[in-house]
């Protein structure tokens, strides 16, 4: 009788198991807990020096979200907050923190609310910045600038009270007068040295600021407009330094009257005296066995013969070609060219430069055929409107110079509508055995040559390449829908990402991506 029972109770509850699991009306669409899950993947990221930027993921069932700030604190939130925000909703998110205090580091926490019912309310989470130095100077203008001398200012009435100036070491205490009049200045500076000045109180930086002292015209031949630069270089002695004054110079040669051709055989220097009016060179030039400087000066090609800006155009060793802080435009067939016997340019420097308009007819934009450089590096740069149809580098394979393994190095540099004809060219053409190439920290838009960047067997096969953005490209990242060329390589860790420049069509080039910006990809002077 008991074995009885205990079967009639088993199929009892088989009977009653299968009927709930065929029940449609008992089945779990959804689960609520008893409160809000705590924000994820919570981000703090410093913006615009002393702001921090606050990103999380929604949390489903949330209606809005608090934030407490903390300073001085590193997720320890004890004490009070010095900040606390609510009512923040999803759509405000990422929420940008503002107010904030310069060199200090921040502890965040956000929470998840539900209106009306404190219980639901999630636990906290955390993350923590630091902000960077406020900047209250000023930029530094010409006229407060002289050879030994800079005069600084900032808003009148905001508090300071030292300035330090390196290299150097040099330290200025701000007095009470000059906090009143947001203006100090600072004597016993360096010539043509330049100087990054902070301006701080209690040991907290409020500015920082770059400027570059003035030539000190004692040692450097002054040159003004009219004069004729052409006979001011044949009559000046080698390593020589001339002194540009504001206005064009036009080089007065066969070729042309304005717009002609310098021939440089000695090493020269050359300078504009005021980095805000910058000499402006309307020529050529051509360099014969020389080493050159040139510093803020602006090269125009605008009138020449159309040939390169810069030409090596006898055979021999030149030592270096230094470009630092110029613009440099509208040469019909490229920057520089050596194609006249054969020339050897150990280093070649390219900084902080505007480079664009240079169409590159007839020529490639650094164009070597029967000649070779050492080293070249191009930083802090921005290239536009160049080679649409033509390689950016080319460099043949020179037999006599078989002994030089070239280098080149770009990095911290922003390409616009460079590259972007859509024809059989390609980002590097290099075949003097031997090179290497590194590309880094740089952003290319408007590229569409089918040859990317290299088909070459010779070319570096395994370049240097790392943190580089790209936007509407095509065979940079990948090979492009309907194209067969053998194209060398790809940067396959580059990121495709829209930059937001300002407004590319006037060459304003600042960049509005804030990932872009917070890593410090192209030309700093646009994310500044």
């Amino acid at each position: 009788m008991k074995a009885i029972n205990m079967k009639t109770i088993m199929l009892g509850l088989a009977t009653l198991a299968l009927a709930s699991c065929g029940d449609v009306a008992d089945e779990i669409t959804s689960i609520v807990y008893g409160r809000n899950f705590s924000p994820t993947n919570l981000e703090a990221r410093v913006v615009n020096r002393t702001n921090v930027r606050l990103t999380w993921t929604p949390v489903e069932g949330a209606t809005s979200y608090n934030i407490e700030v903390f300073a001085n604190d590193s997720l320890s939130f004890q004490g009070t907050p010095d900040k606390t925000i609510t009512g923040i909703t999803a759509g405000q998110i990422p929420y940008t923190v503002t107010g904030l205090y310069g060199q200090t580091q921040y502890s965040f926490r956000v929470q998840a609310i539900t209106e009306g019912d404190a219980s639901r309310d999630s636990k906290w989470s955390g993350a923590y910045a630091k902000t960077e130095s406020e900047q209250i100077l000023y930029t530094v203008k010409d006229d407060d600038i002289t050879a030994t001398s800079v005069t600084l200012r900032w808003p009148a009435g905001e508090e300071a009270d030292l300035i330090t100036l390196n290299p150097g070491g040099i330290t200025h205490t701000v007095t009470a007068a000059e906090v009143a009049a947001g203006a100090a200045t600072i004597e016993g500076l360096t010539p043509e040295t330049t100087y990054t000045a902070v301006l701080s109180r209690q040991g907290k930086a409020r500015g920082k600021i770059d400027f570059t002292t003035a030539i000190d015209l004692g040692g450097a031949i002054a040159v003004n407009p009219g004069d004729d630069l052409a006979a001011v270089v044949a009559a000046a002695e080698p390593g020589s330094v001339l002194a540009l004054f504001p206005g064009e110079y036009g080089i007065k040669t066969d070729e042309a009257d304005f717009g002609g051709s310098l021939t440089i055989n000695k090493d020269l220097s050359f300078k504009s005296v005021r980095a805000a009016d910058r000499a402006v060179i309307k020529g050529r030039i051509k360099i014969e066995g020389a080493s050159v400087d040139l510093y803020q000066v602006v090269l125009d090609g605008t009138g020449t013969d159309g040939g390169q800006c810069f030409d090596f155009s006898v055979a021999g060793e030149v030592d270096h070609l230094n470009i630092d802080d110029c613009e440099v435009s509208n040469y019909t067939k490229g920057f520089f060219y050596m194609n006249s016997g054969l020339v050897l340019v150990k280093t070649i420097t390219i900084n902080n430069c505007l480079i664009h308009d240079i169409v590159c007819e007839g020529g490639d934009f650094f164009d070597c055929r029967k000649g070779v450089f050492q080293n070249f590096t191009m930083t802090n740069s921005t290239v536009y409107n160049c080679a649409a149809s033509r390689d950016i580098f080319r460099m043949d394979n020179v037999g006599d110079l078989s002994n030089i393994a070239p280098t080149i190095k770009v990095d911290h540099c922003t390409f616009a509508a460079v590259g972007n004809g859509g024809a059989n060219y390609r980002f590097f053409y290099v075949r003097h055995a031997g090179n290497k190439i590194t590309f880094t920290n740089n952003i290319v838009t408007d590229f569409n040559n089918k040859r990317g960047f290299a088909n070459q067997k010779t070319t570096d096969a395994a370049p240097t390449l790392s943190n580089n953005y790209y936007w509407n490209t095509k065979n940079l990242l990948s090979l492009a829908e309907g194209n067969s060329e053998a194209i060398s390589w790809f940067d396959t860790t580059g990121k495709e990402v829209n930059p937001q420049f300002k407004n590319a069509a006037a060459g304003d080039f600042t960049v509005g991506d804030e990932d872009i910006k917070y890593y410090g990809v192209g030309d700093p002077r646009w994310t500044k």
